[in-house]
């Protein structure tokens, strides 16, 4: 099964990190977040990536021109391209009647054999991971009298969000049925109306490096050797 990643975005919210690196460059330790993300991967067993660049992606192809450890394929899908427009560009090169899907600068411990178990037994489009969100701010919990009673620090609360690591089945692009679409709008909608899009319930580790503190959060994580998604020797 091929193994896309979707690492083409700008990440302007990493500030001045992303304006000469590409996000999936940024390192956490002395590896690119891309490179974890594809170690991980390759720990299942899964070993065949698709690389859809876009801003800089002739970096992101410098830096693995001389691996040994991945069977990577690159696809230059646009600097301004939707996700959904990125996969489009990609699908003649995938060969397998269903194929992951991760974004460039998630990381997690998701078990990714449990979600295609999951993806194959429910016979649905899309399988996606579900992580609970995670407060941005500390809440308070008070008692009938407004007398605050315990301080939770940024808790997880009991919404669901997509955190992505994707089993997609090839059927996703009868979906496609407009460029402009996008990925987790129109099309991803049009699925769950048919509910044909199953949640894998992840109720451990999972990050999104989204902005320069989450940079730095995952590299204290790293460093102090708490680095969830590090299941290889």
């Amino acid at each position: 099964m091929k193994v896309v990643i979707l690492c083409g975005g700008k990440g302007t919210r990493m500030g001045e990190s992303s304006q000469e690196t590409p996000k999936p460059l940024v390192n956490i330790g002395d590896k690119p977040v891309l490179w974890h993300i594809m170690k991980y991967f390759s720990t299942f067993g899964f070993n065949d990536f698709i690389l859809c660049l876009g801003y800089k992606g002739e970096k992101i192809e410098e830096y693995f021109k001389d691996n040994k450890e991945f069977n990577i394929q690159f696809f230059y899908t646009g600097e301004d391209s939707t996700k959904a427009q990125r996969l489009n560009l990609v699908k003649n090169a995938i060969d397998s009647e269903n194929f992951f899907v991760a974004y460039g600068d998630d990381l997690s411990n998701v078990d990714i054999i449990k979600i295609l178990k999951l993806h194959e037994e429910s016979g649905d489009v899309v399988t996606l991971t579900a992580v609970q969100l995670v407060s941005q701010f500390g809440i308070l919990s008070l008692n009938e009298k407004d007398k605050v009673i315990e301080f939770k620090e940024k808790p997880k609360l009991d919404h669901w969000i997509n955190g992505g690591f994707f089993v997609f089945n090839k059927k996703i692009f009868d979906y496609f049925k407009d460029d402009k679409w996008e990925l987790e709008n129109e099309i991803f909608e049009n699925i769950a109306k048919e509910k044909k899009i199953k949640a894998y319930k992840h109720y451990g580790f999972w990050q999104g490096m989204n902005t320069l503190k989450d940079c730095i959060e995952l590299n204290k994580r790293w460093e102090e050797n708490k680095a969830d998604w590090r299941i290889w020797e």
